[in-house]
């Protein structure tokens, strides 16, 4: 990483670095509303208990509440009172990998209709291959169906993959769809297992952090324009349409690893999809969070 003094006018001062844009709606925003989620962001039709335009936006960064996937909680409600009844965050992992098994068939899936001689041999494609696809390549097919199962459940649409989005009749996009319906072709209730894991994420995140709505994480980037200003608040301060699924960590030192700009950022507890500590064997590395996107308010700095 360069560690020497940069031009005056790149505006870096003691680690501080500009955001990059215009010097436009600079200040404070206490008498206009804040950025919404825009129109071609979002979806107007979700599986959860906030639209899109709500659970994206700035005020639910700033105001996070409870983010429900329709009919989890009574599908598996069997489920939840025996996860409770366990002190131990280990046995409470045993028992859901046990539950996600047996479910699911994971381990028999000839009794969900899986044929050994089939040429497609997605049988092994499962929640957790899904993790680990994405800790290796955000942009891989792995990657694809977990930005396509947050579009499903939370109606905002994903921004990036190997390539921008924003044209739906680009080669980018059509990529991103052809991966998407590969990854989850022939495999079991793929998306309903994914419903299920960041339930269980959420359950153990409100025992881990008794009344409290955000983790500070950090997210680094080699450019500034990877991701879309929509407003400068400060000289370090601005707000941003994040992809709608990002990998971040709670370590800063290894966020300046993948960039020489660091993003920060209060996350609500709410749009955490899984985290490196959540299962065992399940990631490895960065002390990693993937979190569903939106608008973010972030601060930017030089490591």
């Amino acid at each position: 990483m360069n560690t020497k003094d940069t031009d005056p006018a790149s505006h870096v001062r003691q680690n501080d670095v500009d955001c990059g844009v215009d010097n436009k709606r600079v200040g404070t925003t206490c008498d206009a509303q804040p950025p919404s989620l825009p129109a071609a962001a979002r979806v107007p039709i979700n599986r959860c208990n906030l639209p899109a335009v709500i659970l994206g936006s700035l005020t639910f960064q700033r105001h996070p509440t409870v983010l429900m996937i329709d009919g989890v909680q009574a599908l598996h409600r069997e489920l939840f009172p025996l996860l409770d009844a366990l002190n131990e965050p280990a046995a409470r992992a045993r028992l859901f990998t046990d539950y996600m098994t047996v479910h699911f068939r994971l381990d028999s899936l000839e009794d969900a209709g899986w044929n050994k001689d089939s040429r497609h041999k997605r049988h092994k494609a499962d929640y957790l291959r899904m993790a680990r696809g994405w800790h290796f390549d955000p942009n891989s097919r792995e990657g694809a169906v977990l930005k396509g199962w947050v579009e499903s459940r939370f109606g905002l649409l994903p921004r990036y993959h190997n390539g921008p989005l924003q044209d739906s009749g680009g080669d980018a996009y059509r990529g991103y769809l052809e991966a998407r319906a590969t990854g989850l072709y022939s495999t079991n209730a793929l998306e309903a297992q994914l419903d299920l894991l960041y339930s269980y994420c959420q359950e153990e995140l409100a025992r881990q952090f008794t009344n409290q709505k955000h983790l500070r994480l950090y997210r680094g980037v080699n450019r500034l324009d990877e991701h879309e200003v929509l407003e400068k608040t400060g000289r370090r301060e601005c707000i941003v349409l994040l992809n709608n699924l990002n990998s971040f960590t709670a370590c800063r030192e290894r966020a300046d690893e993948f960039g020489d700009y660091i993003l920060e950022a209060d996350v609500p507890l709410s749009k955490i999809f899984f985290f490196t500590r959540l299962l065992p064997g399940m990631l490895k590395g960065e002390d990693e969070y993937v979190v569903i996107g939106g608008v973010y308010e972030v601060k930017m700095s030089l490591m």
